[in-house]
This record gives structure tokens, C-alpha cells and sequence, in this order.
């Protein structure tokens, strides 16, 4: 049994991601299960109720998609459990996302997910600092991480010449970028 319905999913996400297709709102149902199962035994996210998930990471993590310019390569710095990332990979399918995550529970859980999804995204399990040095991207997004000073310059350091930064933040601030972008009082996305 579904945790919510593909029509509250829907409705839900109106705000961030006007009129998703039934595809989309499909997968982000599978994902919310398998986050939802996964979540239970292992602590992936402290958001656990599924209206707030849907909204708090599908929603901010679609808004992000819907915000970012024409690319080919995304890497989602300290994925998690796979926000922004997997909701920009299924909004965004032709879009080449890698999600770096070193914590080995999360990154298991990425690779069900990616699995389940039927995505060919990426799952780098090891901090982004071992990735080749080669390993550039046009987008590089950041939500939740633990140092963000240090984090924004990881991100600077893997993006391409040109390249932006998406980094969605809880409070408007001071992160170095040029485009900041109200989602509401309590979330904006910062483009470097």
C-alpha cells in the first residue's frame, strides 16, 4: 500500500513544481516507499512523515530542477538520501547525475533506489574529494550539509569553468552568490 496517493503526491508538490507528469509523480511514489521502508530501520532522513518528505525534499528538490539552467552534468555534493539529486534525475532524465555520498548506509540506500528507479544515475560512495581530479560538472548542488563554508568550496572546485553552483539554504545569507532565489521565507536557492 502506497503511502500517499499519486494525486496527493501531485497535489503536494503544485508549489514547487507546477503540474508534474504522472511519470514523475509515479517514480517519486516508489522512491517515497522505498525512503519510507528504508527510513524505518535506518535513519536516512529525520523527516518521517510522508506529506512533509514529499514537500520538504521532493518539493525543494524539484524546485531546484525547475530553477536551473539548460546543462549535462550534475553533482549532487553530500547526496544523502538522494536530495536534490534523484527528484532533479527523475524530473530531468536526460540529465547525467552523480550523487556523492560517503556515508556507506546512505550510499546503499542511493544504489537501491537508482536500482528500483530504473535510473542510470551515478553513486559515488566516498567523499568527493577522492573523485578524479578530471571529474568536472556543470551543475554542482548542495542542500543540508554539515560544513557549508567547506562544502561551497568542494562544490567551486568540481564545477566547470561557467559552470553554477545550486545551493539551497534554510535563511538567506551570505554564501558568495550572485542570483539568490526565494522559494519562501524559510527556503532559498542560492546560483553561483
Amino acid at each position: 500500500m502506497a503511502a500517499l496517493t499519486p494525486a496527493r503526491i501531485a497535489s503536494l508538490l503544485t508549489d514547487y513544481y507546477p503540474d508534474p507528469s504522472q511519470e514523475l509523480v509515479s517514480q517519486l511514489s516508489v522512491y517515497l516507499n522505498l525512503l519510507l521502508r528504508w527510513n524505518a530501520k535506518t535513519n536516512l532522513t529525520a523527516i518521517r512523515d510522508p506529506e512533509e518528505i514529499v514537500r520538504r525534499h521532493f518539493g525543494e528538490s524539484l524546485f531546484v530542477a525547475a530553477n536551473l539552467p539548460t546543462c549535462a552534468t550534475l553533482l549532487d555534493l553530500g547526496s544523502g538520501a538522494g536530495f536534490p539529486g534523484l527528484p532533479i534525475q527523475l524530473a530531468l532524465p536526460a540529465l547525467r547525475v552523480t550523487l556523492a555520498e560517503s556515508q556507506n548506509k546512505k550510499a546503499s540506500f542511493l544504489r537501491e533506489a537508482v536500482r528500483t528507479l530504473g535510473l542510470s544515475t551515478e553513486v559515488w560512495g566516498d567523499r568527493v574529494e577522492r573523485l578524479p581530479e578530471s571529474r568536472l560538472f556543470d551543475v554542482v548542488t548542495l542542500r543540508a550539509v554539515d560544513n557549508p563554508s567547506v562544502a561551497l568550496e568542494l562544490a567551486r572546485l568540481r564545477r566547470v569553468e561557467g559552470g553554477i553552483i545550486a545551493h539551497l539554504t534554510g535563511a538567506p545569507g551570505d554564501t558568495g552568490c550572485a542570483l539568490q532565489v526565494p522559494r519562501t521565507e524559510n527556503s532559498f536557492l542560492h546560483l553561483c
